[in-house]
Parts: structure tokens; sequence; C-alpha cells
């Protein structure tokens, strides 16, 4: 039973600590991801039914077995007691008999001589002679009774022996035998039951590993790999070959529009090269997503737009139910004072216009975004480029691109976006506790949700900005309210924290 329970326990804990993050939820389109994530739910499946395994019953099972075995110790125990009694005494009746024996022998060996003695004082002295004869009487008598002790000892050993070897210690093995015979009995039984559950399982093994098989036998890996080149296309088209410049000759030098190098990087030239896989700066990047290739700005763009009208949607119906209720406490002034609802109002209005503000400059990038590309795909038509650029590769050692020959952005590349999910970084460690007083959601970028009375860990103190860094486990961590929150720091952390 407990190996059932501490397998399940495993396979619970395996499937948890892989469950995709929330953080990645966009692989969720991949089919090597979909396949993993229907994998680890065929683990739950099969974590559930061997758990099964060690119900109650299985338990109760277990529990009677340890109790019988227990009871079967006793009982061995007394067997080999009786044995050992048996057999102390049929020591104790062989003594008995050698005692005897060598009593008997003793006293015939001293009645012997006194009765050699004897027969040699009567040729001597009569009166020596009379007195040995009654010592020799004496010793005869002696020898005698030693003789019959012997023979009554003699036949007590005999009649016990004959009952040690020809009943006591067979009844007492033939016990032990059917005693052992009952436990394997059972444990035969428990085996039976054991197997018996193990079979209830396997036709859910078996579907589990059916299902395995099948999210492995759906994993696509083109398909993946396309959605890949789809996600991080930039849109550009590959440079066009870099001019011949004559030196020799003393004209000026021209360059070509496809060319890395204008006026204003004339002594970098040659160190510009292809680097399409250079690690990102992982410095602050613009608001308006300049940093990135026109296709990736603008998909980045479409996201923000979507999360805006979001945020604007959930505003205007909070300020439709906030003046609803205003209302209310008009015409039925003793539900409420409609007055304490204007600070509320004033503060979603405001909220509006930032977002409509946000929205209004992020649909202004979007266009201008949008008429690059058209530029773009109109250069590409009238030059009759044959190649269809997927994967920006025009990126140069400092993280900058060429559109033309008169202008030069800077982006971050996005290829090296793969470096980062290979970058193993370490959890900053806990300083501290700290209990929910209040729930909070978490909605944007950054922050954790958490209800109330909750517990977390703290890795990082206020700062100032009413925020405090918490975790709740390894995949989730973020800022919450201090202000929600009640901070317990370790002495050590809290000291380290006041030294810095």
């Amino acid at each position: 039973m407990e190996r059932y329970t501490n397998y399940a326990k495993q396979i619970r804990n395996l499937s948890k600590k892989y469950h995709p993050k929330r953080s990645r939820e966009d692989e969720s389109r991949y089919t090597w991801c979909l396949a993993f994530a229907a994998t680890l739910h065929q683990l739950s499946e099969l974590a559930v039914a061997e758990g099964g395994v060690s119900r109650k019953p299985q338990h109760t099972h277990c529990v009677e077995l340890t109790r019988y075995t227990q009871e079967l110790k006793s009982e061995r125990k007394r067997h080999f007691h009786d044995g050992r009694r048996a057999q102390q005494h049929i020591e104790s009746s062989w003594k008995q008999l050698e005692s005897s024996k060598r009593r008997f022998e003793r006293d015939c060996k001293e009645a012997e001589r006194a009765q050699h003695t004897s027969d040699r004082m009567d040729l001597d002295n009569k009166t020596e002679g009379e007195k040995a004869r009654q010592t020799a009487q004496q010793k005869q008598q002696a020898a005698e009774e030693s003789r019959k002790d012997y023979v009554t000892s003699l036949n007590q050993f005999n009649q016990d022996q004959h009952q040690h070897y020809r009943t006591l210690v067979p009844v007492i093995y033939q016990r032990i035998q059917d005693m052992e015979e009952r436990r394997i009995e059972r444990v035969a039984e428990a085996m039976r039951s054991s197997a018996e559950a193990e079979r209830k399982v396997l036709p859910v093994v078996s579907r589990c590993l059916d299902a395995m098989m099948d999210a492995a036998e759906s994993i696509q890996p083109r398909m993946d790999t396309r959605q890949v080149v789809e996600v991080y296309k930039s849109g550009f088209d590959p440079p066009g070959d870099v001019e011949f410049e004559d030196y020799s000759a003393t004209m000026r030098r021209s360059i070509s529009e496809s060319s890395y190098l204008d006026d204003r990087t004339e002594g970098r030239r040659h160190s510009r090269k292809l680097w399409p896989f250079i690690r990102k700066n992982k410095g602050s990047s613009p608001a308006d997503c300049s940093h990135l290739p026109p296709e990736q700005r603008r998909k980045k763009l479409q996201n923000r737009i979507s999360n805006i009208n979001q945020e604007i949607q959930r505003e205007r119906e909070q300020r439709d139910a906030l003046l609803k209720m205003r209302e209310v406490y008009e015409r039925s002034p003793q539900m409420g004072d409609a007055d304490s609802l204007e600070p509320r109002l004033e503060e979603v209005k405001q909220s509006l216009q930032r977002l409509e503000e946000e929205l209004r400059r992020h649909q202004v990038w979007l266009s201008d975004t949008d008429s690059r590309l058209s530029d773009l795909s109109g250069r590409r038509q009238s030059g009759g480029c044959v190649l269809d650029s997927c994967v920006c590769l025009c990126v140069s050692p400092d993280g900058s691109y060429t559109e033309d020959h008169s202008a030069e952005l800077t982006f971050k590349s996005r290829s090296s976006e793969f470096d980062d999910d290979f970058d193993d970084e370490e959890p900053l460690p806990s300083i501290g506790t700290c209990k929910s007083l209040y729930p909070f959601q978490g909605q944007n970028e950054g922050t954790l949700s958490m209800v109330e009375g909750e517990l977390l860990s703290v890795v990082e103190e206020d700062k100032g900005d009413g925020w405090t860094r918490v975790r709740r486990n390894l995949e989730e961590e973020g800022y919450v309210p201090t202000s929600y929150i009640k901070v317990f720091l370790d002495g050590s952390a809290k000291g380290a924290m006041t030294y810095i």
C-alpha cells in the first residue's frame, strides 16, 4: 500500500512541476506543447488510478494482515517455549539416569571391595573378620538400593524419552507446521488481493499510455517551426550586394541603397556584418516599440490596442454601474448618499481619459507601422525580389538594422529571445513572509493576484513605491500593494537589508 501511495504522490508532483507556466501560455499553439500538456494530463489520471489502489479497502486489509502477523508471532513464541520446556524435561530425566547409574556403579565397586576385605579377614582375625562381614553386608544392601534406583530412573527415562519423541515433539512440530501453513495461506491471499487491485489499474494505465502515444503521434515539427517563423518574421528584405569602392580613382564613392553604411557610420564600416543571433540588449524598450522590426512592431501594437480596449470596456461598465447607482440614490436618499459616489466617478473618468489617450497614441503608431510595411512591400514588388524574407537577418553587432540608405533605426534582435529561454536565472532568496490582509487581482504585467489570508514569501522589500515583491512558489512571483499585506521579515534578512 505504501508503494502505491508514494508512486501516486511522485506522479502528481511530476505533473505539477512540469505543468506549463502562465507566462508561456502563448506556446500552447504548438503541437509539441499540446502533446506535452496532454501527457501531463494523462500522468495526473494515472496518479489518480494508482492512488485508488491504496484506498480504504486495501488499507483495512493491510491492517488486518499486520495484526494477524503479530498474533502469529505470539503463537510461534508459545510453541517454541513448549519445545524448550520439553527439551529441558528430557535433559533432566537423562541427568537423573546418569546420576543413579554412576551411584550404582560406585556402590557395586565398594561392595566388592568390602567383600574381598571380609574374606581376607576371616583367615587372620575372627574379630576383625566379623566387623568386615558386617561392612560388606551394608555395602551389599547399599548397592542393591542403588540398583533399584538405577532401574527406576532407567524406566522413567525410557518412558520420558518415548513420550518426548513420539508425543510431545511431534505435537509441537505439527502445531508449528499448521501455523506456518495458515501464515502462508494468508500471505497468498494478500498477494491475490494486491494483484487484483493492480489488475484494476491496468486498463487505466493502458488507456493513459495509448493517449500518450496518440499525443506523441500528433506532434508536427514542420507546423511548429512555421508558426515560429510567422511569429518572429520581421518583414525586411534581404540586403543587396555591397558595391565595389575604387579608391584608386579620385571619385566620390557611392553607396547603394541597400548598403549597411551611411555617412554617420563610415568609421565603423569594416565592422558591419550580419549578426542574426546576437543577444538582445536588456535595457528599457521605447513605448512605441520602435526598437522592433515593422512586422513585430505591428503585432506588438495590435496586442496592446486589444488590451487597452478591454480595459476601456471594463472602465465604461464600471462607470455605467456607478451612474445607475447614483440615480438610485438620488431617487431614494435613504438607500445611500449620491455625493459619496462622485470621487469614484471622477477617478473612473480620469482613467478613461488616460486609456483613450493611450489608445490614440498606439493607433497612430500602428498606422505609421502599416504605412512602412506598405512601402516595403511596394519596393519588393518594384525591385523584383525573389526572396520572401521572413526572419530579420540584417542585424549588426550593435543591434541596429538599416531600412534604406537615409534612415537607420535601432532595435533589439527578437531572435535572441530564444537564448533567454535557456538562461537559468537563480530565484531571489526569501527574506521573510507576509500575510495578505485583503484580496488583490493582479491584472497588470508583473503583479501577482492573491486572496485574503494567504501566506506568501517576501523576496524584495518596498522601495518606496508602495509595492512589495512576493513569491507563491518557484513559478509564480510578482508585486503586490504593500498596504494589502502584513510583512514578517526574518531577523538575519532584516539586518542584512539594513546594513545594505
